[in-house]
Formats: structure tokens, sequence, C-alpha cells
């Protein structure tokens, strides 16, 4: 099977997406956005990830199209509620998560590992895990 596309929202998404592409490498497409994005990764984000070998210092929020959802086989969700537009026929999971916005490091650390453990999951469930 050829590569899939998943499309990451929301609070966490920053670190799900890092994640996604750190562990699967160029078998998924990736992308995050959320439907209103800081103007910048939280550093406390940035300095959990980088604990575990995932450098994010290079990305920056995007703003949710319609399109990038529309390109997507999997969505997944992280909070968003209404503001997130779905389409039949694509998977939508939607995670409850705390949100890391706000939080030092300390409370950074339990939510990163809670998403990486899911996107572990994910991987493993996909036809290219």
């Amino acid at each position: 099977m050829g590569r899939r596309d998943l499309d990451l929202r929301e609070p966490g998404g920053a670190e799900g997406a890092a994640f996604l592409s750190h562990l699967a490498g160029d078998r998924i497409e990736v992308r995050s956005a959320g439907s209103a994005p800081a103007d910048r990764v939280n550093p406390a984000v940035g300095e959990a990830m980088a604990e575990v070998g995932v450098d994010i210092s290079a990305e920056s929020p995007k703003v949710l199209t319609v399109d990038a959802v529309r390109a997507s086989d999997v969505v997944v969700t992280m909070g968003c509620g209404d503001a997130c537009p779905y389409f039949c026929g694509k998977r939508h999971l939607d995670w409850t998560l705390q949100d890391p916005a706000g939080q030092g490091v300390e409370a950074v650390r339990p939510i990163r590992d809670e998403i990486r453990r899911r996107i572990r999951d994910l991987i493993a469930a996909s036809p290219l895990g």
C-alpha cells in the first residue's frame, strides 16, 4: 500500500505530528494545524520534545484549512470541537488531552508521553505500520 496522509489538529498537534514524522518516516505524510494557532510553538513543548530527541524548533503553527482535511486519509483532532471540518469517508479520531498552553515542561512531559503512546498505537494499527 502507498503512503498515507494524516492530519493532526489543535493542542498537541505539533507534538503528534513530530512524533508521527519521527516514528513513521516517509511512510506517512503528516500535516499539523489549528483553528486558532498560536504565534509560535510553546517553548515548554519544544523543550519536552527535545528531551526525547525530537526537534520541533523549526516548526511554526499553521492555520487549519478545509483542503488539508479533504486531502487526508486520517484526521486526528485534539480538542478543536466544531471548529474542525468533518468529511464523510475520512477516518476521524478525537483525542481528549490536556492543553499544554501555558504549562511548564513538567506538566507537558506527561502530555507528550501520552501523545507518543497514541501515535505508536496509530502507526501499529495502520496498514503502513
